[in-house]
């Protein structure tokens, strides 16, 4: 029955989905793919690729598992094969993301592969609150397959900064290309890239530390460096301006990789600061390029979508732009040089493009349905920093997510019993089957849709006295969670199903106790939980014993959400 349900909801969907696309837009798909090609919170991409098979990684920041690695064999259609930060061990000692603050983790991180192995590259922030100072550490993972496993954290001592990159030359060096605050900054944000050898045995720097550039462009927060080799020039790429409206990406070129570099006379050379607040992408940037066999070159780059007040409850995704190499036309240049240009036709990232290879098609899938049948969670499900022990369970109740309440509730720092997937559309339908009979009073269960510790809805059960009482809580930043309706729930028999559904800027709250009739709780508008870091949101589940010390429980039966496209 259970099955049957999910199914004939998904066929609903996919028929609300068809209904709302015109004709014109189906053919508009025809040998296109739509950006972004990896949607949801997956910002600052880095992509490698080996014989056939491409590979992408993405910042994580405070969630756990950390650095998810998808892969593709066209570009367009990525699969999530698993996660760099997949073990406790890796994460619970100078890599720290059981009590990181939101928006500190794991930054930025580079992919690359050499010699039969993969090598991932980036640097946890951890804010220490005792006495007021930042930590920056900056470490490297290896693995022989991407999909795992992945060695505990190499530590790189004395590297400063954030958002490192691994370069390795042909000449068998390897390079760490770091950004740090330079000794005497011209202005408050001001950034350097710095460049300095990694002996790989060891895990240690080594030699002199050159300084290569403060970027192109006012150099406001120079950051995001990747360093490539191309026809014997060095050319080093950054991100610059803010990770927002004004983000742009600069390149620069050497002969030699300690420099001098000299800035590309056209920078940025991807960017919309050009372009209107209301165009359908901002903030595009900190890219990394990727050479096909062929000789083409593609870039990947994050950006947001405009959907909701010129934001998104998504936040920064993982777009694909084309690329081709230029040379100067200048006859009064001694030396003319080469230089990528971002999507040559049109200067920005387009919705909707030709697809890089021939006989392909994007095959768009924006939902996710998990009815708990196996003895591992699916890779899609992230915590909030590591759970505690003994969290959840598979095994317990067959077919169902055991999630255990604990004490604790969602709060800065903290580790509750909230699990969650990312959100993909900001057009959208979840639901979750739940049931819950606590022994304990204040126990609390059901579903959430989280942005970050202090911004999120949840629609739970919560036990009073000898009542069920339904409730609908908002917290958004700088105020304390608020109730949004409670009533009690007369006619509970242990089971309900919970929908949201997101439309025409509403969101609406609904629950059910057969599954099929739903009944509206509540409406709100739909700019309460945008993205205003660097995360993007979750659909989850949660529960908690709100401080009280119990073993109560709810069980999830399945999750069933789908995504509708906005054109």
């Amino acid at each position: 029955m259970k099955e049957k349900l999910i199914i004939l909801s998904i066929l609903i969907c996919s028929i609300t989905v068809f209904s709302q696309e015109t004709k014109t837009q189906i053919i508009s798909r025809q040998n296109s793919f739509i950006n972004p090609i990896i949607p949801g919170g997956y910002p600052d991409p880095s992509i490698c690729k080996v014989d056939d098979v491409f590979y992408i990684v993405n910042s994580s920041f405070e969630y756990y598992p950390g650095l998810p690695i998808h892969k593709s064999t066209d570009l367009i259609n990525w699969e999530l094969i698993g996660y760099g930060l997949h073990k406790e061990e890796q994460c619970t000692n100078e890599v720290n993301l059981v009590d990181v603050q939101s928006n500190g983790g794991i930054h930025a991180p580079t992919i690359r592969y050499n010699n039969g192995d993969f090598y991932i590259i980036t640097t946890n922030v951890y804010y220490n609150e005792a006495d007021k100072t930042t930590d920056f550490v900056n470490f490297i993972i290896t693995a022989k397959n991407p999909e795992g496993p992945w060695s505990d954290p190499h530590v790189l001592e004395g590297a400063p900064g954030i958002d490192p990159d691994i370069f390795f030359d042909d000449d068998g060096k390897v390079w760490y290309v770091g950004t740090h605050s330079p000794e005497k900054p011209n202005f408050p944000g001001e950034g350097e890239i710095w460049l300095q050898e990694i002996d790989v045995e060891n895990w240690k720097l080594i030699g002199e530390r050159n300084y290569l550039w403060r970027g192109a462009c006012g150099g406001v927060w120079a950051e995001g460096p990747h360093m490539y080799k191309r026809n014997g020039w060095y050319y080093l790429m950054i991100a610059e301006g803010g990770t927002s409206y004004n983000h742009a990406m600069m390149i620069a070129i050497s002969d030699t990789v300690k420099g001098p570099f000299i800035a590309n006379e056209r920078n940025p050379i991807l960017t919309t600061r050009h372009l209107s607040y209301d165009n359908w992408v901002h903030s595009t940037g900190h890219a990394d390029l990727i050479e096909l066999d062929d000789g083409r070159w593609y870039m990947v780059a994050l950006g947001i979508r405009g959907d909701e007040e010129r934001s998104s409850n998504m936040g920064r995704e993982t777009h694909l732009v084309p690329v081709q190499w230029e040379k100067e036309p200048f006859e009064w240049k001694d030396i003319k040089y080469e230089w990528p240009v971002v999507a040559p036709q049109t200067g920005k990232v387009e919705r909707f493009n030709p697809v890089p290879f021939t006989n392909t098609s994007q095959k768009r899938n924006a939902s996710f349905v998990d009815n708990f049948d196996y003895t591992k969670l699916n890779l899609a499900w992230n915590f909030r920093r590591v759970p505690t022990k003994n969290t959840y369970s598979l095994s317990i109740n067959n077919g169902n997510l055991r999630l255990y309440t604990n004490p604790n509730v969602i709060k800065e720092r903290g580790r509750t019993s909230l699990i969650g997937f990312r959100q993909t559309e900001s057009h959208f339908e979840y639901q979750a089957k739940m049931s819950f009979h606590p022994k304990y009073i204040n126990s609390e269960a059901g579903i959430s849709i989280f942005q970050k510790d202090d911004n999120y809805f949840t629609l739970t059960v919560v036990k009073e006295n000898n009542q069920y009482i339904l409730q609908l809580k908002l917290a958004e930043p700088n105020s304390k969670p608020l109730i949004l309706k409670k009533q009690v729930i007369s006619n509970y028999n242990k089971e309900i199903t919970f929908k949201v559904k997101s439309e025409n800027h509403n969101y609406s709250f609904y629950y059910s106790m057969n599954g099929v009739e739903f009944i509206l709780l509540e409406e709100t508008k739909a700019n309460h939980i945008l993205s205003k870091g660097y995360t993007g949101a979750y659909f989850g589940v949660y529960a908690t014993s709100n401080g009280e010390n119990s073993r109560d429980y709810a069980d999830f039966d399945w999750v069933n959400y789908k995504g509708f496209e906005k054109f």
